[in-house]
């Protein structure tokens, strides 16, 4: 699985609204309302990382959570990144 293009990246941007560009990545920050909702977040965002091999940089900041999605062996974005975002996307919607 290769970078995909800029192109590529603006479209799957429209369709995460809540995620951001930062250089060769994609970040999104959570209110998970308190700490205890921020630790529990992150526990439902490792078994998916774990089933997509997919590890996010994660940051807990009292009741928020910043995710930071880049696919580090291919020193850019690929679906990979999205893919996982659209699930975080998916568990974010629970809290």
């Amino acid at each position: 699985m290769g970078r995909i293009s800029e192109a590529e990246i603006a479209t799957a941007l429209d369709d995460r609204a809540d995620w951001q560009r930062n250089g060769d990545a994609i970040v999104r920050t959570v209110d998970c309302g308190d700490f205890v909702g921020a630790v529990e977040f992150v526990n439902r965002i490792v078994p998916v990382a774990e089933a997509a091999n997919h590890h996010p940089d994660l940051a807990i900041s009292w009741k928020n959570v910043t995710v930071k999605l880049s696919t580090h062996s291919e020193g850019g974005l690929t679906e990979k990144d999205f893919a996982l975002a659209r699930e975080i996307d998916s568990l974010a919607a629970i809290d």
